[in-house]
């Protein structure tokens, strides 16, 4: 059962180490946050899931990571730089700042009615570039990872002779200077995006793209998030970016509300043609703007004709962060026990769980117990699953409380039996609670068949 309130997220997160406020001894610095030591093993297994499925388990699909700093160039021709603004709206009184869509005639904070006219507001950070800052040289924190993946489509298509269909994935940091960061880790100012551009020929994009809305759909399924949380939301024709054909939105329910969690573009010829010179001789179907900066043609030769086409773009583009957050709210329970108490558990699936097994040594001062445990944990930690973590508390009831909390598919308890009876440990699942004597030779079956994927 999803969690009541935001509330109870935040508290689990930073109490138990998965998300702290960025700078926090100094008060924080709103709109940025820190993955802890249990956030970043979870995020990265989100990374490691979507990177599978989009690069490894496809014959389709390259990789790439782009730069961080982006020249100018790219987002001047991209659109970037003339739409990536907020009309902002001030109150005099109480100082505070508004997006000019997301309030009425008075301020939300205070009530006056004495507001600032609306005033355009650039959500792209820039910074300096070279030796001296006089403002001459700068370069822009990238606000999406798509730029550098369209910049880079003759490198790829040279490098690796693709042709269409077929795809580009990158995961990375984009940065945007939000007005109003809010909702925990859903909307920040510095977060991390999954995304892929999906090539196909003109007239086969619709077909692409509700093959890729599927797609996407039976992906997050597999992560925890069920279809029944997802809504579709067909972005109407008047709310439609400006590179847009056709946008499908994954709604999903969060604890502040309904809200996106990915979006599904069909982006047409717009990104390839903006940034290729002499655009008018490609029959685009997009409107670009003339480029005379770029040195490159992105487009596709048909060898036979000789002909240039450009091909259209299909983009499936999820936030970490989002995704990580929807994931947590998913599997988060309070679980009424049969003999009246209450225990806080995140049912990750197995493959996500920052923390694979705790192995348990009963009595953590027994040095045989304790080297047995060790030597345990070495081994499972060789099976290369992910992280085996060595619990030395002596208190195995309330280990096994602290690992159902954060998501420990499995505990493995070492005690007296183990040493002195049968060479078994006691294995307790985190969902059924149950518990088993397992031999320790068999352990690596054991683990392998309780965390496999799906």
């Amino acid at each position: 059962m999803p969690a009541k309130s935001m509330d109870e997220l935040v508290s689990l997160c930073k109490r138990r180490g998965f998300v702290f406020p960025s700078s926090d001894i100094y008060g924080g610095l709103q709109g940025l946050y820190d993955y802890g030591p249990l956030g970043v093993e979870l995020k990265n297994n989100l990374k490691a899931a979507w990177w599978r499925a989009m690069v490894h388990d496809r014959d389709d699909v390259e990789g790439l990571d782009a730069a961080l700093l982006t020249h100018r160039q790219v987002l001047r021709h991209s659109g970037h730089e003339q739409t990536f603004t907020d009309p902002l709206v001030d109150c005099r009184q109480c100082k505070s700042r508004w997006r000019a869509d997301q309030i009425g005639d008075a301020c939300p904070a205070c009530g006056a009615k004495d507001l600032t006219e609306p005033r355009p507001f650039n959500l792209m950070f820039r910074t300096n570039v070279g030796p001296v800052d006089d403002g001459s040289a700068f370069a822009y924190l990238r606000p999406e990872t798509a730029q550098g993946i369209f910049t880079n489509f003759k490198n790829v298509v040279d490098a690796t002779a693709r042709r269409p269909p077929f795809g580009i994935a990158q995961i990375g940091k984009a940065f945007r200077n939000e007005i109003t960061p809010r909702n925990f880790v859903f909307r920040t100012r510095e977060f991390e995006q999954m995304e892929l551009e999906f090539f196909v020929a003109p007239g086969e994009d619709e077909a692409w793209h509700r093959r890729w809305l599927e797609a996407r759909l039976d992906w997050w399924e597999a992560q925890g998030v069920p279809r029944s949380a997802l809504s579709v939301y067909e972005v109407p024709a008047d709310e439609l970016a400006h590179y847009a054909k056709a946008t499908f939105d994954l709604m999903y329910r969060y604890p502040h509300g309904v809200e996106e969690l990915e979006g599904i573009a069909n982006r047409t010829d717009f990104d390839l043609g903006a940034h290729s010179k002499n655009a008018a001789d490609l029959n685009l179907t997009a409107e670009v703007t003339e480029n005379t900066e770029s040195t490159a043609r992105l487009a596709i030769q048909d060898t036979a004709t000789g002909e240039w086409r450009v091909p259209f773009v299909i983009e499936p583009s999820a936030g970490v962060d989002r995704g990580l957050l929807a994931i947590i709210n998913e599997a988060f329970e309070q679980e009424q026990l049969p003999n009246g108490s209450q225990r806080t558990v995140l049912r990750l699936k197995p493959h996500l769980a920052p923390i694979k097994a705790a192995v348990l040594p009963l009595k953590r001062n027994h040095e045989g117990i304790v080297a047995k445990a060790r030597a345990i944990k070495r081994q499972l930690q060789g099976l290369g699953l992910g992280r085996i973590l060595y619990e030395h508390t002596g208190n195995i009831g309330k280990g096994y409380r602290r690992h159902d909390e954060v998501g420990t598919p499995m505990c493995v308890t070492v005690d007296f039996q183990t040493l002195e009876g049968d060479d078994t440990v006691t294995v307790r699942d985190r969902d059924s609670m149950a518990q088993v004597r397992v031999p320790v030779q068999a352990l690596e079956s054991h683990m392998r068949g309780a965390l496999a994927e799906g």
